[in-house]
């Protein structure tokens, strides 16, 4: 697997930012990321005041209202430590598109400073703590689903599946065209409702032909978008953050 960056050794602290998503319909799999950080005897900081990177605004074409977001962000991280994301969407925000947004502004050196050290949590576990994993759960089959920002923006596809290959209980099925979106897209799928349902409609197919009994992703609108039209389909596959599958099958 070929780093996307250089990565440093293990550091003894870290930021964790907790994105909205994980704030208000997962937060259990915020704890669980940190909680996995944690038992690699790092101390992992919560900055209290972080709220959103900004990225619906920024995707949406409102500029000046996703930097006023984004620039509340930038003072949260004084320290020289990195700042895992648990979210590939977020973390492709914070890593790309900050420095853009904040080009040519006061604040474009610190947007800079803090994008160099945004990880996306699967990354960092796989190329900075280089975790190992010992599998305690029962035989399962599992589909992987990478979102668009975590394969794409931040070159992202094998940390997941690389995790999961640890399991040894865990069959990693592969899905038709796992490489295509789910129809989330942030606000996408609000601007395009009927093009979304078509196209985790696919999703669902796929991954249900693949003979998976469970979907990890580490993005929650992924989550929400294919495990909502799972329940739709009153079919029995379920969707877990990774970071809580991971700590639920090695704890």
């Amino acid at each position: 697997m070929t780093p996307v960056k250089c990565y440093p050794p293990r550091p003894e602290k870290v930021y964790f930012f907790g994105t909205c998503l994980i704030d208000l319909f997962y937060p259990e799999a915020g704890l669980d990321g940190i909680r996995l950080l944690e038992r690699e005897g790092i101390e992992v900081l919560f900055p209290q005041d972080q709220t959103c990177c900004g990225q619906p605004a920024y995707t949406s074409g409102y500029q000046e209202e996703a930097r006023a977001v984004a620039a509340a962000q930038l003072g949260l991280f004084p320290e020289p430590w990195p700042i895992i994301v648990p979210s590939g969407s977020c973390g492709g925000m914070m890593r790309t598109h900050y420095p853009q947004l904040f080009a040519g502004t006061p604040q474009e050196a610190k947007a800079n400073e803090v994008a160099g050290r945004i990880f996306e949590l699967t990354e960092f576990l796989v190329h900075v703590s280089h975790l190992k994993l010992e599998d305690r759960g029962a035989p399962e089959k599992v589909a992987m689903h990478t979102s668009c920002s975590a394969r794409r923006e931040m070159g992202l596809a094998e940390t997941g599946p690389a995790l999961l290959a640890q399991l040894g209980q865990v069959e990693l099925v592969e899905q038709a065209r796992a490489a295509e979106c789910c129809g989330f897209g942030g606000t996408f799928a609000v601007r395009h409702p009927e093009v979304s349902a078509a196209m985790v409609e696919d999703k669902t197919l796929a991954i249900e032909a693949a003979g998976a009994e469970r979907f990890v992703s580490s993005d929650c609108g992924c989550l929400m978008n294919i495990g909502g039209r799972f329940a739709h389909q009153k079919k029995a596959v379920k969707g877990e953050h990774i970071a809580s599958y991971l700590w639920r099958r090695t704890s």
